[in-house]
């Protein structure tokens, strides 16, 4: 459990270079890689920023939004003591958060409700809100994540949508269609560009403008079938009808250079500059390494992935 300390809620950590964080490293010159709060979603935000900078680390993202009726939310509204106990971390180790989730835009969002994850993720100094889109209707959500971009923007803020193969917005052309010219982004999953059929030439398609930023994960290349079903998943995400498509993505996610995706080539087919970030929930391995270990393996994965991709020029978050 964290300890709050005193600091003001409404505190903005120092925007801070990323060279002032990663100089005099040997991989000063490799882009900004960040932590999804996914992959470890029962810890508390405090202890994910000092997790992270011990893992080597420069960013994280964070769970502020809870999507599910049973998933229990973190207590990160502005004024709260985590909300500013986070930022003391962040100004004392330098990490800073690229993403703030989640929204899920179904037929009944109502855009107002997500101003105080707005608040948060201004205050936490954020890039991007993450988005996933399951309204059947396409154009329908279309106008929500323009509505939601419209409504962000005086935080600072830039939606960016998942493509998800077990949600309705499923594919990359599916979200490129709802970004449309909202201004928001897209986000780039190798597990769910797999998993939807898709390939890294379907990503060099995009224009690179809608692309905000890359996740990194690793799985076989068929997809799972009849998957054990936990007794409960972290933070109480529902378990009760879940797919196999939807455990694994959640629960079953392996580290870049364990599985079979196509990881160097969907890095190839992206434009310069993005940051990237790793998800890999996987709980039996979470289990048996231990969190700190498991980041520190996380984050030598994605050395060795860049040591073979060569992604080129050392990436800042877009504006």
């Amino acid at each position: 459990m964290f300890v709050a300390l005193a600091t003001s809620a409404g505190q903005r950590p120092e925007r801070r270079d990323r060279r002032s964080i990663v100089e005099d490293t040997e991989e000063a010159d490799m882009p900004l890689v960040g932590i999804g709060h996914l992959t470890m979603l029962d810890t508390a935000p405090p202890d994910w920023v000092s997790l992270a900078h011990d893992a080597g680390f420069d960013a994280v993202g964070i769970r502020a939004k809870a999507i599910g009726p049973t998933e229990e939310e973190w207590p990160m509204r502005v004024g709260s003591p985590m909300l500013a106990e986070t930022l003391r971390r962040m100004t004392d180790t330098g990490v800073r958060v690229l993403d703030a989730e989640l929204i899920r835009i179904d037929p009944q969002t109502v855009v107002a409700s997500y101003e105080p994850l707005f608040e948060t993720a201004a205050a936490l100094d954020a890039s991007f809100i993450n988005v996933m889109g399951d309204d059947p209707d396409l154009y329908r959500a279309r106008d929500t994540f323009a509505a939601l971009a419209e409504a962000a923007r005086p935080y600072g803020l830039r939606p960016a949508i998942e493509a998800i193969p077990y949600m309705q917005t499923k594919t990359l052309s599916d979200a490129a269609v709802l970004v449309g010219e909202s201004g928001g982004g897209i986000i780039i999953d190798p597990l769910h560009l797999q998993r939807s059929g898709g390939t890294p030439g379907d990503v060099g398609a995009l224009d690179p403008k809608l692309i905000a930023y890359c996740q990194l994960c690793d799985a076989p290349l068929a997809a799972p079938h009849n998957l054990p079903r936990p007794r409960e998943l972290p933070r109480g995400q529902s378990v009760e009808g879940i797919t196999d498509l939807a455990l694994e993505a959640r629960a079953v996610r392996l580290l870049p250079g364990d599985g079979e995706l196509p990881l160097a080539e969907i890095i190839a087919a992206l434009p310069a500059g993005l940051a990237f970030s790793v998800e890999t929930p996987n709980v039996a391995l979470l289990e048996s390494l231990g969190p700190l270990e498991f980041a520190r393996r996380a984050r030598q994965a994605v050395a060795h992935l860049f040591a073979v991709a060569a992604p080129t020029d050392g990436a800042r978050i877009a504006p």
